[in-house]
């Protein structure tokens, strides 16, 4: 089923490190961790948000340390997927743990503006541009693995999967 929302697009290269900074690592709620989402990159992230919005982002989004968090603070913040050009593997993996559906779609920064209302499709990794009017084919997630974030991420997933619901 696709989801509706506005673009928060941001460029190359974006680290955890901005996406949730060190600073906030003894944090453990996730309701927490998520009012510090993006605020070393973007200070009015959390204003500007609404649940169900996409962040479009160029190459290698999610770089740098392995914290887990940086996918937890965005999901928890209600950003309902990441469309990116790139990601780095382990904040690629993170997501899908954390049940944050992500998208590879090349070029999509050159398609795609700041503000712009777009639908995506997960299952198809169609984005439509409501604003633009364009469509990107994005690369969507194998099914088994959309269906972990689906089950809201690979702990929910497991504890289904061995319960047999």
């Amino acid at each position: 089923m696709p989801v509706r929302g506005f673009v928060h697009k941001y460029g190359d290269n974006i680290n955890t490190d901005v996406i949730y900074p060190g600073r906030y690592l003894n944090i453990f709620d996730p309701e927490e961790m998520a009012k510090h989402a993006m605020e070393d990159l973007d200070a009015d992230f959390l204003k500007k948000v609404k649940k169900g919005d996409f962040v479009v982002a160029g190459r290698n989004f999610g770089c740098g340390s392995s914290r887990e968090q940086a996918a937890t603070s965005l999901h928890v913040a209600g950003i309902a997927g990441i469309i990116a050009e790139s990601f780095a593997r382990i904040f690629y993996r993170n997501s899908i743990n954390q049940g944050l559906p992500i998208i590879i779609a090349k070029g999509v920064t050159e398609k795609v503006n700041d503000g712009d209302e777009i639908e995506v499709d997960f299952e198809t990794g169609k984005i439509k541009d409501i604003t633009g009017g364009v469509e990107i084919q994005g690369t969507p997630l194998p099914p088994f693995v959309l269906q972990i974030v689906q089950n809201g991420g690979l702990i929910p997933h497991l504890k289904k999967t061995l319960s047999g619901s």
